[in-house]
């Protein structure tokens, strides 16, 4: 079938009409930066292409050369075959207009937070300048630290991670926005090797999957780092050592943002005395909280 078809299609448009008919033949999962097989289909191949990708019309009816048809054919199958997801194909992955260098060291950026770290938090931070250390716990790629130092000039920002292969990458994308002197990237089991440090702001993208969920997760994640997925069997087990923790590593103004997923009904359940703010995001107000240092237990 690839050979037939590396004949047959010749423009742009044919190349993207028969990656979604291969994609939704396949039955893929789309949750890695789009949601449906058209978008995928169109970024995979302006990407290949080394087009600009808020630009698809100009390029529609242009006739690809024979490399090119090799190339995006090949990526189309692995897609499929293997089941990857795109930003591992692409080894690159946006948060709003920020772009970050991922591969399978760590989980593909997606996180609600980035959205309110580019609204500088507001207005629960008052003046963003007035933010000197930040902390991103679970750093991963090391995208909502580098967002912290982007949005908040001021800060010095540690971006911690158990992971030592993600620390890698998170590196390479500290040095990429040339922030090497303001972020930096520590390895460390939660809060183990902070001893002493405090910030005004911590944030932090956990595990938080529960263990029937990671049972029934598509193929697409299991090619994502276990570790940076699953978190007991409600998913809150990453949070409680937050939650446990956050407050001595806070100033006594600082305030504390996590994602949890699908688990609010169940981290209210198991925490109904604290004061839980739900922050907006573009899916709605029960994936992040906010906590003051005051309001944290000892």
């Amino acid at each position: 079938m690839t050979a037939h078809a590396q004949h047959e299609l010749i423009t742009v448009r044919d190349f993207i009409r028969y990656a979604v008919s291969r994609f939704n033949a396949a039955q893929l999962f789309f949750g890695h930066g789009s949601d449906n097989a058209w978008d995928e289909a169109v970024y995979l191949t302006l990407h290949t292409l080394h087009l600009p990708l808020d630009r698809l019309e100009p390029f529609l009816d242009a006739r690809l050369l024979p490399d090119e048809r090799v190339r995006l054919l090949d990526l189309y199958s692995r897609r499929c075959q293997d089941r990857l997801p795109a930003a591992y194909l692409t080894n690159e992955a946006w948060l709003g207009e920020d772009r970050f260098y991922v591969d399978e060291r760590v989980i593909v950026p997606r996180s609600f937070i980035a959205e309110l770290l580019d609204e500088q938090l507001a207005p629960w931070v008052a003046d963003p300048w007035a933010v000197e250390n930040a902390l991103d716990l679970c750093t991963g790629s090391g995208c909502l630290a580098i967002k912290l130092a982007l949005n908040f000039p001021n800060a010095e920002v540690d971006a911690v991670d158990l992971s030592k292969d993600a620390l890698a990458v998170a590196e390479r994308n500290i040095a990429d926005y040339r922030l090497a002197d303001r972020v930096h990237p520590l390895h460390s089991d939660a809060f183990a090797k902070l001893a002493g440090k405090r910030y005004d702001l911590i944030i932090s993208n956990p595990p938080y999957v529960d263990a029937e969920s990671v049972d029934a997760l598509p193929p697409e994640y299991l090619h994502e780092p276990e570790m940076a997925l699953g978190s007991g069997d409600d998913g809150l087990d990453f949070t409680r050592i937050i939650l446990a923790e956050a407050k001595k590593h806070l100033s006594d103004d600082g305030i504390l943002i996590v994602e949890i997923g699908h688990n609010r009904a169940a981290l209210e359940a198991a925490y109904p005395d604290l004061p839980f703010t739900w922050l907006d995001t573009a899916a709605g107000d029960e994936y992040v909280f906010m906590l003051n240092a005051a309001d944290l237990p000892d």
